[in-house]
């Protein structure tokens, strides 16, 4: 699994490089939190309407214990995607970096 660490995704995000940042999670948990420039996708069918299979694709969930990203992750490497990378640390470490999210639980300054 090829995997992607916090500073490395901060510095493209800042850099607005090419890529789709997917969180793996339903649609409530999406709207309640994630990182900017997410686009959520729970689904294969999801996936197949807006990734391209030469697309830079990341993908991340909850954090540690969340496995939708993993199994994302293999599902979209099985499913040909030629250039997909995991967040294992995803939301949980993203937060405690005290780097921004968007959604309707995220306190506005």
């Amino acid at each position: 699994m090829e995997l992607i660490e916090r500073e490395e995704l901060k510095s493209k995000l800042d850099r607005g490089d090419r890529f789709k940042l997917v969180m793996t999670m339903g649609d409530w948990a999406y709207r309640l939190k994630h990182i900017p420039g997410s686009i959520n996708i729970s689904s294969a069918a999801d996936a197949d309407s807006v990734l391209g299979l030469d697309d830079e694709i990341i993908v991340y969930c909850s954090g540690g214990t969340c496995v939708a990203s993993a199994a994302a992750y293999r599902a979209l490497k099985d499913g040909g995607y030629r250039s997909v990378r995991h967040y294992a640390g995803g939301l949980e470490d993203w937060e405690e970096a005290g780097y921004p999210l968007e959604g309707d639980q995220v306190e506005r300054g």
